[in-house]
């Protein structure tokens, strides 16, 4: 059986995604799902996206990483499924849809923006340290939607991040799930840039849309920066990340930035 799936990224964070609103897709078998996402074998891509039937919002929005394992949420990746679902008839231009961290509303905008309102911010702690491959460390944390560690640099060229990401993503404070891992570098008084190390992609991505907010976050809360705050990614793709204060940390937070169409196929899985 062929599989129709189109083919998006969003910053250069790339997806497959398939319409499964007939639940036909096999959402189980984590070993399809992997072969779907792997280069030269499958497709490839950074994560395969589901749009199935939501009984409280528009439609809900299954995200697997390219090992095969579901996650919470993708940010660059919820920018491209709202796309795709307004124009495939699934969705509103203003959208509510379902994911495993809780209900994401989005706007499709012109020119193939995406404004995204995300699920509260929680997990904080703004003050750690980590030993980092024996190295005390300030870093901060922050569930945007999926775990970040956000750790600021001066020289953000200069990080090895495969050994350091790895190190941050199985470090043992954070088993058994682990973690993303974010090092930043301020740019101005209200830019930034990030490198981002995700889990379950295991390598640097190009970009992350939580591993974004979380980090427009984390500068602003700690005032390195006012928001709203752009953010340049690996890409060289410039998002951004509003919110308001509270005392507990923040609220209606926001992420806007593209979401790009490659191409379309079927494939037979």
């Amino acid at each position: 059986m062929k599989t129709p799936f189109w083919k998006m990224h969003g910053a250069g964070n790339d997806f497959v995604l398939i319409d499964d609103r007939a639940r036909t897709f096999p959402d189980t078998d984590h070993d399809r799902v992997h072969r779907l996402a792997r280069p030269k074998y499958g497709v490839g891509c950074e994560g395969v996206i589901l749009i199935q039937p939501s009984e409280t919002a528009d439609f809900r929005m299954r995200f697997y990483n390219p090992d095969g394992g579901e996650v919470e949420m993708c940010g660059n990746g919820a920018r491209c499924v709202a796309r795709l679902a307004h124009e495939i008839g699934a969705a509103p231009a203003h959208m509510r849809f379902d994911t495993v961290a809780g209900l994401i509303q989005a706007r499709v905008l012109s020119a193939g923006q995406v404004e995204l309102t995300m699920t509260e911010p929680k997990d904080w702690n703004l003050d750690g340290t980590l030993d980092l491959l024996g190295t005390p460390t300030p870093y901060a944390f922050v569930n945007s939607g999926v775990p970040h560690v956000v750790i600021r640099v001066e020289d953000l060229d200069a990080v090895d991040l495969p050994r350091l990401g790895a190190a941050i993503r199985y470090h043992d404070a954070f088993k058994p799930a682990g973690t993303n891992a974010n090092f930043i570098q301020i740019t101005g008084p209200d830019s930034l840039r990030v490198r981002t190390y995700e889990r379950g992609v295991e390598a640097e991505t190009l970009a992350c849309g939580t591993g974004m907010v979380a980090c427009g976050l984390i500068a602003g809360k700690l005032g390195w920066v006012r928001h709203p705050v752009r953010i340049t990614c690996a890409s060289g793709d410039v998002l951004a990340v509003d919110y308001q204060d509270t005392p507990a940390g923040a609220t209606k937070v926001t992420l806007t930035g593209p979401a790009e169409h490659v191409f379309r196929g079927e494939i037979d899985l």
